[in-house]
């Protein structure tokens, strides 16, 4: 076809009984609401297409009315494969009756499996979802009795657990585009996401399928910047031209220029938060932004963080994004989430999760919603209502450092906030620190035995994951552990010697983040092993910007050396570490008196590659040493090693009792 463009009712009039459809959208962003509106006419009229297979990663609806909420009618769809529920409870009402099959799996892992669909390979093989739900050992991602078949196996590849998603034909699409020419080829310039639509439309191309484009408008062929063009006319077989009401950028905004990068948005004027429970939790999670670092907001509670940086004015240092592939920028939230102002990049949602998957991501910031003793969350069901994981499993089984943030309690809480201290005026009816939780999002014994790094953030208080439970590690000043606490929780967390809050978190005025965090103290990044005689420094997200912050690490390494009063072995990590030039030398010779001074031997280790080789290279001028490894496991092996020659230390380096009394010589360097 020379010329693709066709109504709304011819396009969904060649969609057959039995068929696919899976549909774009994020939210209400890039959601083809005309398309929709047009099936459900055409169900309504004349009672066909039936038994429809609905497909979609995140969920494209308002909650209410909107989006995919039209197609819930009985005999219109009879499977539903979705990677986020929340926004479409008409569908998730029918899941929960019985009335149609029903699955969920790792929005991220949807997203990529489009692209196994396109090169008709058998599945995708990962191992995002062991451990939850998902799990075949578990419920394998189904959702209520009726659904029986196997979409996800489990297998031991190398005596490593991995889960197999498996492909089927996708026999329609329907995406969404801003500018399309009568051939089919398809701009996205006034979208504020490019989403999965290339994915999608090349795996129903592939799959002998018909894709839908709706379009905002019609340009004439061959005028389209080919480089904008991001479906292209060999994948598309109609075009709908929109009505203007069924075609506004998100379901909150009808346009915006910013979220499509056509200007720069103004963040100064923005209003901060208010001094609630909201923002306190907000707050507390704020002081574990790793400077320098890439992090991904959850949606709900998580989405103040962005609020709370802009406030701070360390946008600068920190690198926001979500899960639909913004990079960079002020995160929006309610119905723009996932949208994003003064971006630094967009990328396809499969890319974003490829990047997640990875380890790409320093820190995550996500909703609490139900936790149990042994640290596993739950924020995919809760009784008959179903919300869906979304990219929850994705992002918090592989971001490096993780923060669930939630109120303590929810169901009428009221909270004040006031001479910086909390006070419980209202506790909420359901509590959300349970004995076991209803559904495994997040596995918390997996993440313990990797000693990965997750804080769960109250209002009231803090918890740090331990392979044994939570710990309570800090009280909100005006809390009282057994009345406000542990008198509503299923289970006792271990105690030790719970810190208070910092008061900063409490009161009306900024809190000056920037200082706490660019400047953190040094005294808390550094750690010795006596048994060992190792130091550990951690200078990550540590800025070098004036001859005090070079003075600080020569004063706070000679204290440590003054308190064990003998010489020691040192690793510091230079990750995310910024020198500025003028200090470089500076900083060499200060390494240069450390090592003569303070240290049997020294090992260095930072992910980037240009920091190790700049400061290798400036070490080795002065004839310093660089051992500057690409990772701590690297720097530790090395540090092995020269041990090895010291003390009687088996392949784990474990140091044995008996070499460390014999061999005080060595010890005392």
């Amino acid at each position: 076809m020379k010329n693709k463009i066709v109504s709304a009712d011819d396009a969904v009039a060649l969609i057959q009984d039995g068929d696919t459809l899976c549909l774009s959208g994020f939210v209400g962003t890039g959601t083809p609401e005309e398309l929709i509106i047009a099936l459900e006419k055409r169900f309504l009229t004349t009672g066909t297409p039936r038994d429809l297979t609905l497909v979609f990663a995140a969920a494209p609806g308002d909650g209410n009315d909107k989006g995919a909420n039209r197609l819930a009618h009985e005999g219109l769809i009879k499977r539903v494969i979705g990677g986020h529920w929340a926004l479409v409870p008409k569908i998730a009402k029918m899941a929960t009756n019985n009335l149609i099959e029903a699955y969920n799996f790792p929005m991220g892992t949807l997203t990529q499996l489009f692209r196994d669909i396109a090169a008709h390979r058998g599945g995708i093989l990962t191992q995002v979802g062991l451990g939850t739900f998902v799990d075949p050992r578990q419920n394998g991602g189904k959702l209520n009795s009726v659904t029986t078949e196997d979409l996800v196996e489990l297998m031991i590849i190398d005596g490593q657990e991995w889960l197999f998603y498996k492909t089927f034909p996708i026999n329609v699409s329907f995406l969404r585009g801003t500018t399309s020419d009568p051939h089919g080829n398809t701009t996205l310039e006034k979208e504020a996401l490019t989403l999965d639509n290339l994915a999608i439309a090349m795996a129903t191309k592939n799959s002998l399928g018909l894709t839908i484009v709706q379009t905002e408008r019609i340009a004439n062929n061959h005028t389209l910047n080919p480089r904008l063009v991001k479906i292209p006319r060999i994948m598309v077989d109609c075009v709908v031209v929109s009505k203007p009401e069924n075609h506004h950028q998100t379901y909150g905004t009808t346009y915006n220029p910013a979220f499509a990068s056509e200007i720069q948005g103004i963040t100064d004027d923005i209003a901060p938060l208010g001094l609630t429970e909201r923002k306190v939790i907000a707050r507390r999670c704020a002081y574990e932004l790793p400077m320098g670092g890439t992090i991904n907001l959850g949606i709900g509670m998580p989405e103040g963080l962005a609020a709370i940086a802009n406030e701070e004015k360390i946008l600068d240092f920190i690198t926001l994004t979500a899960e639909p592939g913004v990079i960079g920028g002020l995160p929006q939230s309610g119905l723009d989430f996932g949208c994003s102002i003064n971006i630094d990049s967009l990328l396809d949602q499969n890319q974003q999760f490829d990047f997640y998957d990875g380890g790409g991501l320093d820190l995550a910031a996500l909703g609490l919603a139900e936790a149990d003793v042994h640290g596993n969350v739950n924020v995919s069901k809760f009784g008959p209502k179903i919300a869906g994981a979304g990219g929850f499993i994705n992002i918090s089984q592989n971001a490096r450092k993780l923060i669930f943030a939630g109120t303590f309690t929810t169901g009428g809480l009221k909270v004040e906030i006031k001479d910086g201290k909390v006070t419980i005026l209202q506790e909420g009816r359901l509590r959300k620190f349970v004995k076991s939780v209803e559904q495994i999002t997040f596995n918390g014994k997996m993440a313990a035995l990797k000693e990965k790094p997750v804080y769960y953030v109250t209002e009231r208080c803090v918890f740090k994951l331990r392979y044994s439970g939570l710990e309570l590690t800090e009280v909100a000043p005006g809390i009282d552990i057994e009345k406000d606490i542990l008198a509503h929780m299923d289970f006792k967390p271990i105690i030790n010697n719970p810190k208070v809050m910092s008061s900063a978190i409490f009161k009306e005025e900024p809190m000056r983040l920037h200082n706490h965090l660019l400047r953190r103290e040094l005294d808390e990044r550094i750690t010795y092993d006596s048994q060992r005689n190792t130091a550990f420094l951690n200078l990550e997200g540590y800025r070098i910007i004036t001859k005090d912050d070079v003075d600080r690490i020569e004063s706070t390494v000679e204290d440590l050396f003054h308190s064990v009063s003998k010489k020691f072995a040192m690793v510091v990590n230079y990750d995310d570490v910024f020198i500025d030039p003028i200090l470089v030398d500076y900083h060499n010779a200060l390494q240069d008196r450390l090592e003569q001074t303070f240290y049997t031997s020294i090992t260095r280790y930072s992910t980037a590659a240009f920091l190790r080789m700049k400061l290798g290279q400036a070490l080795s001028k002065r004839k310093v040493s660089p051992n500057l490894y690409e990772s701590d496991k690297q720097a530790k092996k090395a540090l092995g090693k020269y041990l090895q020659e010291i003390f009687d230390i088996d392949d784990n380096n474990v140091v044995s009792s008996s070499s460390i009394q014999n061999d005080n010589t060595a010890l005392n360097g």
